[in-house]
């Protein structure tokens, strides 16, 4: 999709311990780049990607955040505006799953209330190193009433998937906040962060 203009922007972010893979999702998906020696995420970065829902031209910023505890001052301040985020977990590494709780308490206290979720179990590539079961990962994605898939940031599989529920999801929450005034908020929630030549918002609908 040619990204000359867009309906509507929405902010979302990716969380998770260090090392679950989080860089190497965005880059997969966006790029088609997978790199073994990818260096710890410092601070955040971002890309961008465009989807089409119900003939909407929808922007995604997609923010890469980074899992060590000495960036969360930085991190915390860029979840301000998310309208979605991913749960990344390790399927090979236990102590990433338990850490579930603690990132989802942080999005919940960080950002609005109503802010879209998914859990996603990452590197199911490597199924002879598994720690957790996909069994386990539906069963806690249902406690929190998240949605959940497993991906592979090597193979690329379910990363488009998992992209598009995300932005499906919220796009029907947008809709229902939205119903009932004259003209839809274009930048949902985020805020357009412009680098190089601007590019004109198209007037929705």
């Amino acid at each position: 999709m040619e990204e000359d203009g867009y309906d509507i922007l929405f902010k979302i972010i990716l969380v998770g311990d260090t090392s679950v893979g989080k860089t190497n999702i965005i880059s997969k998906y966006i790029k088609n780049l997978f790199q073994e020696d990818f260096s710890a995420t410092i601070g955040v970065e971002f890309s961008h990607k465009q989807f089409l829902v119900d003939n909407h031209k929808i922007k995604a910023q997609i923010w890469d955040t980074a899992g060590q505890e000495r960036y969360k001052a930085i991190t915390k301040a860029y979840y301000k505006g998310a309208k979605g985020a991913f749960i990344v977990y390790d399927i090979t590494r236990k102590e990433t799953f338990d850490d579930i709780d603690k990132w989802r308490n942080e999005l919940i206290s960080s950002c609005h209330q109503e802010i879209t979720i998914m859990l996603i179990g990452n590197k199911c590539d490597l199924e002879d190193l598994r720690q957790i079961t996909k069994e386990q990962g539906e069963e806690k994605a249902k406690s929190f009433g998240f949605s959940f898939i497993e991906t592979s940031a090597l193979s690329g599989e379910n990363l488009e998937n998992g992209f598009e529920m995300l932005i499906k999801e919220i796009y029907q929450k947008y809709k229902v906040e939205q119903r009932g005034g004259d003209d839809m908020d274009l930048d949902g929630g985020a805020e357009e962060i412009k680098i190089g030549k601007s590019k004109k918002k198209k007037k929705c609908c």
